[in-house]
């Protein structure tokens, strides 16, 4: 395959613009609370784009558009899910989880904020969450990684251990010199590529005359939200990736960054905004990949965005969209990446090691704890095979159901306490890894649902048996007048 030289020039001064950040965020990023949240000082649009860009990874431009175009707008309740748990995370937990971490002796990260939050002075919570935390991303970020080599693979073609490495070598560049700056600011850069992107490949693709030949072949059904093939199981399992959003630590730590818990409505409003557009487009690029290839079925239907954009557009937009793609990708990963440093770094080697390290230490400790999980997601996406694309979905299943009800019970339950907050965890884990491999009837049912209703359940029977401690509902008292 030939390369055409403004694609070529497009891509690599895009990937040289996020290299550049990176550095810059380098000479800003000068403690470890620099390094894991940027100081607590990001604005608002930088934090709602972030919250957007690491949250829809490459499956919104290719995994999104492939289910419309192969089985029309009935895929569209994942969105509708989402958009409505998105709203639900930045209404009630944003504010809260921003104020309680910073009263709960500055806690940078989630497991973190369970041992303060619950003055487990063992340690068992935070050993339990940064477990579940390590393990699940590991994963996560290696589908990710696999993403990004196909890509590489099919716009340049290049031997797919090759793409693996160049792409997984540029993400782990600016994570691990720039931190949490450098994954914000690369985020909103993103972020705002992807709703462009989004946005003008369906609206070109409509204009074109190709578009409209297709749209006497094609089946009315695909423009209906429900259609014979939609099932109460089916629509409700859609629904419950809502659910996500209250677990997903990637997400919950751009929360804990904002500058003020008073910038968070402007914040809500931009985030929403975002999504609800990108989503739209999404969609619309789905229904516009039946339309132009009604004739001429794609091979591979995740691979309509690619396909759309070369088309309708010429080699200089098309490269930059097809970047667009790439960006999707690396914001989700470099996302999953510092939060495994932070975790790395806070909750195994400050609290289990070395407790009185220094700042450039632990600085040092994050960045090598980057390259170490990078290396683990690149070995296992090494092999294509690796990448199911039901990985995600049992990532986020895990991360929602094992930490969604622990988040939402820290922050507006008084008598919630350590032990249920481990039983939480351990059984929403556990439900999710083992509804997973049952089938048939109710099992069908995506496992982030019966995982998180049980967890709630265990984390609240757990906490009536055994109460947390008075200096705990003291300090959520506290907590509470700081609202």
């Amino acid at each position: 395959m030939t390369i055409e030289t403004p694609i070529l020039i497009t891509f690599v001064g895009y990937l040289v613009l996020m290299m550049g950040i990176g550095f810059w965020a380098y000479r800003a990023t000068d403690t470890v609370d620099d390094y894991i949240l940027g100081g607590r000082k990001m604005g608002p649009a930088v934090t709602a784009l972030s919250v957007g860009a690491s949250d829809m990874s490459g499956w919104l431009l290719l995994g999104l558009p492939g289910a419309v175009y192969l089985s029309g707008l009935g895929a569209a309740w994942i969105g509708v899910g989402l958009i409505i748990g998105a709203w639900l995370n930045w209404l009630f937990v944003a504010k809260r989880l921003r104020i309680y971490t910073q009263l709960a002796d500055n806690a940078l990260t989630l497991p973190d904020f369970f041992e303060k939050r619950f003055h487990d002075t063992q340690g068992y919570l935070k050993l339990v969450s940064a477990i579940t935390i390590l393990v699940f991303f590991t994963f996560y970020a290696s589908s990710g990684m696999v993403g990004g080599a196909i890509l590489f693979e099919k716009v340049f073609g290049l031997d797919y251990t090759a793409a693996l490495v160049i792409g997984s070598a540029i993400i782990v560049g600016y994570t691990f010199i720039g931190g949490f700056f450098a994954v914000c600011w690369t985020d909103f850069f993103q972020g705002s590529l992807m709703l462009i992107a989004l946005l003008i490949v369906p609206f070109a693709v409509f204009a074109h005359p190709e578009s409209h030949a297709g749209i006497e072949t094609i089946d009315p059904a695909m423009l209906a939200l429900v259609n014979d093939k939609t099932t109460a199981i089916g629509m409700l399992s859609l629904l419950a990736w809502g659910l996500g959003y209250f677990g997903q630590p990637h997400i919950l730590s751009r929360f804990m960054a904002i500058g003020s818990a008073d910038a968070l409505p402007l914040s809500r409003r931009i985030a929403m905004s975002w999504m609800v557009l990108s989503l739209i487009g999404a969609l619309a690029t789905g229904i516009a990949g039946s339309l132009y290839f009604a004739k001429e079925p794609l091979a591979n239907s995740e691979t309509v965005f690619i396909h759309l954009a070369q088309a309708a557009f010429n080699p200089w937009i098309g490269g930059l969209l097809i970047a667009a793609i790439l960006s999707a990708i690396m914001s989700t990963i470099d996302s999953q990446l510092l939060v495994c440093s932070s975790v790395i770094t806070e909750d195994f080697y400050r609290k289990w090691l070395r407790p009185k390290a220094d700042d450039r230490e632990l600085m040092m400790v994050g960045r090598l704890g980057v390259l170490a999980i990078a290396v683990i997601a690149g070995v296992i996406a090494l092999n294509p095979e690796s990448s199911v694309l039901s990985l995600v979905s049992y990532a986020w299943a895990g991360f929602g159901a094992a930490f969604g009800p622990v988040v939402l019970l820290s922050l507006f339950w008084k008598q919630y306490s350590r032990n249920g907050a481990i039983a939480t965890i351990i059984v929403g884990a556990l439900t999710v890894v083992i509804w997973k491999q049952l089938t048939g009837g109710i099992f069908e049912v995506y496992e982030i649902l019966p995982g998180f209703i049980f967890a709630t359940i265990a984390g609240i029977l757990v906490s009536k048996f055994s109460a947390p401690s008075e200096k705990v509902t003291t300090e959520f008292e506290q907590f509470k007048s700081a609202l």
